[in-house]
Parts: structure tokens; sequence; C-alpha cells
């Protein structure tokens, strides 16, 4: 990134983290930093200053201080000496006394192709390129036999001298014909090679006394230590992949320490080919040095790939104390057993008498309930919205919370079927004290023009016991059919028809709905019209000399909330005169047709919104390419005409806006589309129990497998979801052989092409139960022997064939009204032309 940064860390104690004042310099170069290397660069002076590699440049720094008067107000900072611009991209350098020089450092600079370039301080002095180099490697200088040593690409260590660098032909001659190579300078000749079979990471030369001074090379695999002459001296193997290396002064003459990291985030201490400590790191360390930081001799400072600096202390000797050996004594296995008899005796007295949870006294901790006002608001809290010409009431509903023991940040959330909405949905509260009592209100209120799938709202109570056990509270209530529904006028007509028949004799829907009478037919008790406030209207009418109610309505998916609330009603009227073998029953066809016309265009408007935003998205990339174009042609010195790429621009962005408008409609009819379907699915599930007599559990599988969304998305849509579910109960309890038990459903839920499939999965269905079939969970109960269907069951179509057998002969059985389906109209939106990406 080019930060030049400079630390001076003086923490007060181990293990301190960085202070502000540790950072004494910080510099934005600008240009990224290969290397930096301290030494004497500047000429007419012997202080030390910095010089700083980039890929095309080399810049010498002079760093300076000012004091001040407390240790905070010192002031650092660099100037730049000079600078040489490279003509090649460097790789590394090196530095030193290149032909024994006296009082001044030269710089030798690697390019990536393998020239050598020697700077005397402020002047360039020549370049020279390494016989057959391919690939740079890792450099250094022997300042005690004035040699180069690099490794090459040949994986090979070469030395160079630098005399013969000095005097060999020159590299910007080299293009030069051979007659005049041959007088311009001499040959560059190695001095000396090393074949070491692999790539060098990096070399280091020390000589920690007179006599002798050796060459480190790490390897990929190995470290080397050779000699001045190019012999090995040493090598060892190394376990893991390393990263940097540091040799350094050993304590035990003859020998020298290396500081070796590797990629396991590890630091051996090698003293020689000897492994004599191995510490455990927080971070890879790609540079490892050795220093003395406030008087603290041999602080390791490591630095990792993502700028992480850490200075550490190597410990003490290990300590030599071994715990002596403890006295065995002989077990009484008999004793032992029996103690464990005893344990596993009482292990099972507790869980007979608590189960696997221990159990307060009958959930005790919180009660919950929740009491729906009979009389609307005074003033609707409903923010001035109205559906049509109605004006929308609301509801309050009130909550209440009353505690056994102290609980803390106990939280009531509570949910009810769009597009029914709540004044407040989110409650917290503190049970500081036991017996506490805490009651809310809220408001209820519909925001649509169509009707909610279900008037059922759940306050859930999720809190923690004393003891730290998370514990969840629910309430369910229910809300009055006259806020979503007025008195309206009875329609003779209708498009869909159902009738319900009792085991009693009809009452008066005056009796039953009280708050739906109309004034002016009083004398007409038989008949009722009901108006939602979206304007559809249902009819019910009952029978007066059988006992038969039938419900009618323009909308199939109206139909629902008011037969629902027509059997909930006649229950508790019955319950209340004491009679308790009142039952409903539908003998009627179930109207699947009309049910697949929603499943059809609930899944024609997913279609839709997915070629909509595939539209969306290839105008936006063509947006962004006629920007890019404009751009160029603006920036460019000579102006250019535009070629009509303004009026494209304008053009493509009216399209942006218009798809996006068209997405966000789609969205919206697509989540009423999505209510609508659920409020007819539970019809559908309604009437197939009524159908079929079926229990309370079969009724709840019926409805896992037909709702198993709250909400409809792009990624997982209600038909894939819904086909996996029913093609799960067609194998399992509705089977019929083994054949089909054996099928395997697909791991992965994806969009399907059409409704087909579901379609005829869910006639199957309807099928399999009408001929005696049963649900249930239990694989038990899901053998075939088990289950006794009468006049058999055709199986699963596997073939195209077979769901046309089965097509027909599910006719027999169902309605099958043709209904032509309105296609959603997409947005044309032409494609512009003369815009290439």
């Amino acid at each position: 990134m080019g930060y030049l940064r400079i630390f001076n860390p003086h923490p007060v104690k181990t293990g301190d983290g960085a202070q502000a004042e540790d950072l004494l310099l910080e510099v934005h170069l600008r240009d990224p930093i290969l290397q930096v290397e301290v030494g004497k660069f500047v000429s007419g002076t012997e202080m030390l200053h910095l010089a700083v590699l980039h890929s095309r440049k080399l810049c010498v720094y002079s760093v300076s201080g000012t004091l001040g008067n407390v240790e905070h107000g010192n002031q650092y900072q660099i100037k730049l000496m000079y600078e040489h611009n490279l003509q090649r991209t460097a790789c590394n350098m090196t530095y030193g006394t290149f032909g024994d020089v006296k009082g001044r450092d030269l710089i030798c600079i690697q390019s990536m192709d393998g020239m050598l370039m020697v700077f005397e301080q402020e002047s360039y002095a020549f370049g020279r390129f390494l016989p057959g180099s391919l690939l740079p490697g890792p450099l250094a200088y022997s300042s005690r036999t004035d040699s180069f040593i690099t490794v090459s690409s040949c994986r090979q260590v070469e030395s160079y001298k630098y005399q013969v660098l000095a005097f060999a032909t020159d590299a910007d001659k080299r293009q030069e014909t051979e007659q005049q190579k041959l007088g311009s300078g001499k040959r560059l000749v190695v001095d000396w090679t090393l074949n070491i079979g692999e790539q060098a990471l990096d070399i280091c030369i020390v000589s920690f006394n007179q006599s002798a001074s050796s060459i480190f090379v790490l390897g990929e695999r190995n470290f080397f230590c050779l000699k001045d002459n190019g012999q090995i001296r040493f090598m060892k193997k190394l376990d893991c992949s390393p990263s940097s290396f540091l040799p350094y002064c050993s304590v035990s003459e003859g020998t020298i320490n290396t500081l070796i990291g590797n990629h396991n985030k590890m630091l051996h201490i090698y003293q020689d080919v000897t492994l004599k400590w191995a510490t455990q790191l927080s971070h890879i360390p790609v540079a490892v040095r050795v220093g003395c930081l406030h008087d603290l001799k041999g602080v390791i400072v490591t630095l990792s790939d993502d700028g992480h600096l850490q200075c550490s202390y190597l410990g003490t000797d290990p300590s030599l104390f071994q715990a002596p050996k403890v006295e065995s004594r002989e077990l009484n296995y008999d004793e032992l057993d029996k103690e464990l008899k005893e344990l596993q005796k009482l292990i099972k007295d507790v869980n007979k008498l608590q189960g696997v949870w221990p159990m307060t006294e009958k959930e005790d901790d919180l009660k919950v309930s929740a009491l729906v006002s009979s009389n609307f608001d005074s003033v609707s809290q409903a923010p001035d919205i109205e559906v049509g010409t109605d004006l929308v009431p609301s509801v309050t509903v009130k909550v209440t919370l009353q505690n056994q023991v102290a609980l803390q940040k106990a939280k009531l959330s509570v949910y009810v079927q769009p597009p029914l909405v709540l004044t407040c949905d989110q409650f917290t509260f503190e049970f500081m004290a036991p017996e506490m009592t805490k009651t809310v209100a809220f408001s209820v209120y519909l925001k649509g023009s169509y009707t909610p799938p279900e008037l059922e709202g759940n306050a859930v109570v999720s809190y923690s016991r004393p003891t730290g056990i998370p514990r969840v509270i629910q309430c369910k209530f229910r809300l009055p059919l006259k806020l979503i529904c007025l008195p309206g006028q009875p329609s003779k007509t209708a498009s869909h028809k159902l009738t319900i028949d009792t085991n009693k004799s009809p009452v008066s829907l005056l009796s039953l709905f009280p708050g739906f009478a109309n004034q002016s037919e009083d004398d007409q008790v038989n008949v009722m019209g009901f108006r939602f406030l979206g304007g559809s209207r249902v009819t019910l009418l009952a029978s007066k000399t059988s006992q038969r109610y039938r419900i009618q309505s323009e909308q199939f998916e109206d139909l629902w909330l008011i037969t629902n609330e027509l059997i909930i009603r006649l229950k508790e009227y019955f319950e209340k005169q004491g009679i308790k073998d009142f039952s409903c029953s539908f003998s009627g066809s179930v109207p699947l047709q009309e049910y697949f016309e929603l499943i059809d265009h609930h899944f024609e408007l997913r279609i839709n919104g997915e070629k909509l935003e595939e539209l969306l998205s290839e105008r936006a990339v063509q947006f962004r390419a006629i920007q890019r174009r404009l751009l160029t042609r603006f920036k460019d010195k000579t102006p250019a005409p535009l070629q009509h790429l303004d009026t494209l621009l304008d053009g493509t962005y009216k399209q942006v806006i218009a798809l996006a408008d068209a997405v966000e409609e789609n969205q919206d009819n697509l989540f009423q589309a999505f209510i609508r379907l659920r409020s007819a699915t539970h019809l559908v599930i309604l009437l197939i129990g009524l159908w079929q007599k079926l229990s309370a559990d079969q009724v709840a599988i019926l409805e896992a497998a037909f709702l198993p969304l709250q909400q409809d998305t792009q990624e997982l849509g209600w038909e894939e979801t819904v086909d996996a579910a029913v093609s799960h109960l067609l194998k399992t309890c509705l089977s019929k052989s083994s054949k089909e038990q054996a099928l395997t459903l697909g791991s992965q839920l994806d969009v399907p092409k059409d409704t087909s499939r579901l379609k005829k999965h869910i006639t199957l269905l309807c099928d399999r139960l009408a001929k005696g079939g049963r649900l249930c969970l239990s694989t038990d109960a899901a053998a075939p022997p088990t289950m006794v269907m009468p006049g058999g069951c055709a199986p699963i179509p596997e073939s195209d064939l077979e769901e046309r057998s089965v097509e027909q002969e599910s006719t027999e059985l169902f309605t099958n009204h043709k209904h032509l389906i309105a296609e959603t109209p997409m947005p044309e939106v032409p494609p512009l032309q003369g815009v290439a990406e």
C-alpha cells in the first residue's frame, strides 16, 4: 500500500498492547514498497540513511527528529536525499562495500529480467545481465569474498565476483555485433556454482569472527550452510514449509543458531542441525529479526503478511522437575460394580419421575392470556386508510402476563395474518419480583383490498427461567369477522357454490350472525349477505326443509372465511344447547379445477417475476456500458461526436425505471396471489376433511403438507415445496406397493417448469383418500399390508401413459370445468441497438 512506518515499542509490562506513542513516523510513499535497507548511502557523510526500493524507483531518505518538551512531543520526519528512476522493474536489492571501498555503501538492484544494476550513491555505475537468467532469485553480498550470491532459475547457488561484474561487457552493449562485443569487455564468468535442486526463499551471509564466514540458503524443503568456496558445511531437511529465517550468533563456540518460521505458525531454533527450541506464534512470520529493545537483549521481532508486528522473548530453560510416581493400589472391582449399579438405578428413577428435562409444576412460571374487545375502537387506529369507499375499523386486543417467579427480559411478539396489521407487535417486560401482572394493549386493522387467510392471531412470549433455561409460551386469540366484513345484499347468482350438510335441523342465521342482520329484510332468516371491505360479496343460505347450508360467491377463495365461520358458530351454538353429536359433512365434488386456476395464476406471476428481473439485469448492464462509453468520450482530449450515445442513455434509463416499477407491481400481485392461494388451500383442506371425515391429526398432516410456508420467495416457492410434501405422502402412507415406497425424492427443490406434475399429484392424493387411504406419520402404518383400500388404488404414474390414465380415472370423481387463465401482461421493452458490451 506504500506506507512506511517506524516503530519504537516501549511497553510498561509484558503483554501490553500497542500504544499510540509507539509509532514514531508514518509516511505514505504512494508506490508499493519492495524492500527497505539502512546504510551509508549519501556521499560526503558517514551517517546512516534509509534506502527504499519501489518497483520502478530507488529512493534514499534521511530520518531526523525534533525534541519536544515531553516524551510524546518528539517529532520525526524524513527528507528525500535523492532518487533513481529505474528503466527496468526491480525485484530486490542488496548493499555493501563493493570493491572494498571505505566509508560508504553501494547498492545493487536485481531486476525481474535478471539484470544487476549497481549504484554508487547518487550516480549509476553499470548494469550486467546474469547469464541464463530466467526468473530472479534472492540476492546477497559477501564482503569477505567481495562477491554476489544468488540462486538462479536452474536451482543452483551461483557466486559472481564484483571485479568480474565491473569489467564484464556492459548490458547496454549486449545487442551489438560479435566483433564489437569482443572488444568491449570480458565475458561474465561465474565464480562457483552448487546445485541444491530446489528454489530458494532467502539467502543470508553471516560472519561472527574473522576466521570464517557462512552462506545460509533457505530452500523450500531444506536449509543449507555453505563455505565461502561453495562447499556444503551442513544441511537440514525441514518438516514444514518455511516462510522466513535468520541465522544469529550462538553462545557455543563454533556453532551458529538459526531461527526458522514456517507456515504452521511455528518458530524453530536450530543450533547447526539440532532443534533446540520450538514455539507457537499467533501468525505466520514472513520476516524475523533479533534485536535489543529497552536494554532487553534477544527480543524476537516477527512480521505477518497482514502487517501484524510482534516483539517476543524466548522463555528460560525448561524445568527438569518430574512428578514422582504415585504408589499404585489394587482396585476392588466388586465394590466398583456395586457402586455403578447403584448410580444407574438412581439415574433411572430420576428419569421416570421427571422425564429427560426437569419440569416445573405445570409450567407455572408465566401465564399468558389474550382478550379481544367486543366493540370497535371509538377512534379507528388505522392511519387514514380507506378500502374502496369503506372506512377501516380497528379492534383492541389486550394481552395479560402474570409471573410466579422473578423473570428478566420477557419478550412478547404478536403475529397476525397479512393484510391485517398491528399498531405494535413487540413488547419487553421486566418481572423483578414474583406475582406481578402486566397488561399491554394494541389495535388490529385491515391494510389492503383483499381478505386475510385466517382471523387467528398468535401471542408468543420468550423468556429464560432463573436457572437459565429458555422457555416459550404462546397464546392464540380470534379476531371478529366484522373487522373485515360488513352486512351486504344477498346475491341469487354466483360463479362458485358450496353445500355443507349437517345432522341437525337448520338454525336461524340471525341467531348465528347477530351482527350481520339487515334491518330491511328481517323476515328473511334463511338468507344473509356479507360484503368484505375489499368489495367482494358472499351469500349464505340455510335450507328450510333439509339440513343444509349453501355458501356462494363470485371469487372461489372468498368462500373460505364464511364457511369456516359458519362451522365454528354452529358447533358453538349446539354446544351451548348441550348437544354433543353435531357433525358436518361435504358430499359434493372437491372443486379442484377452481383451486388449480389459483395455483396457475400464482405460478405464472412467479415466472413473470423471474423474467422481469432478468430483463432488468440486462438493461442495467447496458446502462453501465453506455455510461463507460460516454465517460471515455468526455475524457478524450480531442472531442469526438457522441454518435447518439446520449439518446441511448436516456432511453435505457427510462427502460430501467419502467422495469423496476414492473418488478414492484409484480411483487405486490404475487403477494396478493399467495394470500388468496392460502385461503383457497384452507378451504380445500376443510372440504377434504369433511368429505372423508378425517380426524384432527389427519387434517393437521394435510395442513403441514399444503401450507408449509408463511412467506413466498423466488428461491423457495409454494409449488415445489408442496409437490415434495404431497409426493412424500403418496410414497409413504398412501402408497399401494413397496415399489412406490422405494422411490426416492430429489434432495433439492427447484422451480418447476409448470404446475402439471403438482396438479396430478394433488388429484392422485384425493383419489387415494377417496378409495380408503388414510394419512399418518407412522412408518408401521404406512406399510402396504396393513392398509386396506376398497377397490384398489392406482400407483403413482411414472410415465406419460400412466399419467393420462390417472387423469381419465380422476375425472369420474372431480369436476372438470374448463377455464381460461388470464395471462399476466409483461411490459414490452424493446432492446436497444448499437450498444456492444
